[in-house]
C-alpha cells in the first residue's frame, strides 16, 4: 500500500482478514490530526468497516443526525428526515471526524501482525513485471510485493509514474472550513444548509455537528478570499450569535476539484481513493467511495494471490470502481453547477429554483445541496450474472432512488437465526445465502460459506451468491439446477 490514509489502511486490514500480509509505506513521518476534514460516514460503509471490526467503534465515536434543514435568505424551505428504513444496525449517516477515524484504523493496523506500516518513506519510482511490483523509496531502498495499491492522494506519485492522466476541472470559488466548539441549542444534532444568507450573500454556508459540542462550518468564499485579512470572529458570530462563547479549533481554505485517473488498474497496480478520483465533498461521496475502493481491491488481490482469479478479475477493478467514480463525478458535478453556477443560465436556474421553493414545496426537489452517498450498483460488471432483462432495463439509476436488489447491488442486510447480521458475517470468500425454507436441501458447497435467511426481498429466489464485498453476484430461482448455476456464477464472479 502506498499511503497510510484511511483507504490504504482499510485495504490492508481487509487483506489481513484474508491472510495476506502487506506493507504500508507513508511519506509523512507522523499522522496529521488537525481538522475534521471528511466527516460523514454512510451506513453501507460502516457495514464494510464492521467486517474488519471497526464499524461500531467509528459509529460510536461520532454524532448521528437524522434531520437536514435547508434555508434560503434566512427562511427554512426544506426539512429532510432520515428515518430508520433499513434492517441495518447502523444509522443512515454518522459524523465522525477523519482524524478520529484514522486513529481507530491505525490502532487496528498496529494490532495486526500481518500489517507493517513504515512512515517517512517517500516512494520515488514504481516498476512491475508479470509477477511482482517493485517500489523504490527515497531513491534508494527497494520493496517488492505481489501487487501494489496506490492510495497516495491527489498528487499521487504512483499515478504520475504510470503516466496516467488526471483530467477534470477545478472550481474558482474557495471554501473556508472552520471547526469550533460551542453549544448552539439546536435541540438535537442536525445538518443546516443556508443558501444566500444575509451574512454570505450570493453564496452558501453549511453547518455539520461533530462530537463533543463541536461544529464544522463551511463558507463558500470568492476566488480572491484572503483568510489572513478576514475577521473570522465576526464571521462566526454572524451564525452563532454575539454572546455565545466558542473555541476555535481549526480553520483552512480549500478549492474543490472534479478529477479522475484515466485508468484505475495498470497490470498489478491499482489506484484507490483520491489517487484515483477527486470529487467535491457535498454528498459525502469521497471517503465513502474510497472505502468501497479498498474492499473491492482487497478481495480481488487476495483471490489473485490464492490462484483463484481468472484473467478478468483484476481488470474488473477498473471496470467496477471506474464506473462508480464516473457516477459519483456525474452527481457531484451537478451539485457544483447548482452551488457554484458558472454561466448565466446556471445562475438563473439556481435563483429560479430557490425562489419558487419558498412557496412551492414541489420545487424543493430541484434543490441540489449534495445527493448523499450510496453504494454503486455493478449491474453492468462482467462479474455479475445478470438479473431478468426487464428488471435490469427498469432499474432506477438516478441518485437518491431505492435500488431493487438485483445482481450487482449490495445485498440487503438481515438478522440471521443465531442473531448475527448477514453483512457482518460475510467472509473473505463467497457466501451462498439460502432461503430458510430450503435449509434441509443444501449443506455444503466447495468454496462458499452457506448461511440461511429469508429471501423475501427477491420474490421467487431460493438462493443468492454474495461477494466478499457484499454485492450480489447472482440470484437463483431453481433449486434443482442450483449446483450447475452456482458453479457458472462463481466462475464468472472470479473473472473466468
Amino acid at each position: 500500500m502506498i499511503g497510510a490514509g484511511p483507504v490504504g489502511m482499510v485495504a490492508a486490514l481487509h487483506l489481513a482478514r484474508a491472510g495476506v500480509p502487506s506493507l504500508v509505506l507513508e511519506q509523512q513521518p507522523e499522522r496529521d490530526l488537525r481538522g475534521s476534514r471528511s466527516i460523514v460516514m454512510q451506513r453501507d460503509g460502516l457495514d464494510s468497516l464492521e467486517r474488519i471490526g471497526l464499524g461500531r467503534a467509528i459509529a460510536d465515536a461520532g454524532v448521528t443526525w437524522e434531520i437536514g434543514r435547508t434555508y434560503f435568505r434566512g427562511r427554512e424551505i426544506l426539512r429532510t428526515g432520515f428515518p430508520e428504513t433499513s434492517n441495518s444496525v447502523f444509522p443512515p449517516f454518522v459524523n465522525t471526524p477523519q482524524p478520529t477515524v484514522e486513529v481507530l484504523i491505525e490502532a487496528a493496523c498496529k494490532a495486526e501482525p500481518l500489517i507493517t506500516v513504515l512512515r517517512g518513506k517517500q516512494v520515488t519510482s514504481v516498476s512491475q513485471t508479470d509477477t511482482a511490483v517493485q517500489v523504490i523509496v527515497d531513491g534508494a531502498d527497494s520493496y517488492t510485493g505481489s501487487h501494489c495499491l496506490a492510495a497516495d492522494g491527489a498528487r499521487s506519485t504512483v499515478r504520475r509514474q504510470l503516466g496516467l492522466s488526471f483530467d477534470g476541472e477545478s472550481f474558482s470559488d474557495q471554501f473556508l472550513i472552520v471547526d469550533l466548539t460551542a453549544t448552539l441549542h439546536f435541540g438535537r444534532p442536525e445538518r443546516r444548509f443556508y443558501f444566500d444568507p444575509p451574512w454570505n450573500p450570493g453564496r452558501q454556508v453549511l453547518l455539520h455537528p461533530v462530537p463533543d459540542d463541536g461544529w464544522r462550518i463551511d463558507w463558500q468564499v470568492p476566488p480572491d478570499y484572503d483568510q489572513d485579512a478576514d475577521d473570522l470572529d465576526a464571521r462566526i458570530r454572524q451564525i452563532i450569535g454575539r454572546t455565545t462563547s466558542y473555541r476555535l479549533n481549526w480553520a483552512s481554505v480549500y478549492r474543490f476539484h472534479q478529477r479522475r485517473a484515466s485508468r484505475l488498474r495498470v497490470g498489478r497496480i491499482l489506484l484507490a481513493g483520491d489517487a484515483a478520483h477527486l470529487m467535491s465533498p457535498f454528498g459525502a461521496r469521497g471517503l465513502s467511495s474510497g472505502i468501497a475502493d479498498a474492499e473491492n481491491a482487497a478481495w480481488k488481490i487476495a483471490a489473485d494471490r490464492a490462484g483463484q482469479a481468472g484473467p478478468g478479475l483484476l481488470e474488473s477493478y477498473d471496470q467496477e470502481r471506474g464506473a462508480a467514480a464516473d457516477e459519483n463525478l456525474r452527481v457531484t458535478a451537478a451539485t457544483m453547477r447548482f452551488l457554484v453556477p458558472s454561466t448565466p443560465e446556471e445562475h438563473a436556474r439556481r435563483t429560479d429554483v430557490l425562489e419558487r421553493s419558498v412557496l412551492d414545496p414541489q420545487a424543493c426537489a430541484e434543490i441540489d445541496s449534495g445527493r448523499l452517498a450510496e453504494p454503486y450498483w455493478y449491474l453492468d460488471s462482467p462479474l455479475t450474472t445478470p438479473g431478468p432483462d426487464d428488471a435490469v432495463a427498469a432499474f432506477p439509476r438516478e441518485s437518491g432512488q431505492a435500488r431493487p436488489p438485483l445482481p450487482g447491488v449490495v445485498c440487503p442486510d438481515a438478522e440471521l437465526p443465531d442473531g448475527s447480521r448477514l453483512r457482518h458475517r460475510l467472509g473473505t470468500g463467497f457466501t451462498l445465502l439460502v432461503d430458510e425454507c430450503q435449509i434441509n436441501r443444501l449443506s455444503h458447497i466447495n468454496g462458499c460459506q452457506i448461511l440461511h435467511a429469508g429471501l423475501s426481498w427477491s420474490p421467487g429466489a431460493v438462493a443468492a451468491l454474495i461477494r466478499p464485498d457484499g454485492h450480489l453476484a447472482a440470484v437463483f430461482t431453481d433449486m434443482t439446477g442450483l449446483p450447475v448455476d452456482l458453479r457458472k456464477a462463481m466462475l464468472r464472479s472470479t473473472g473466468w
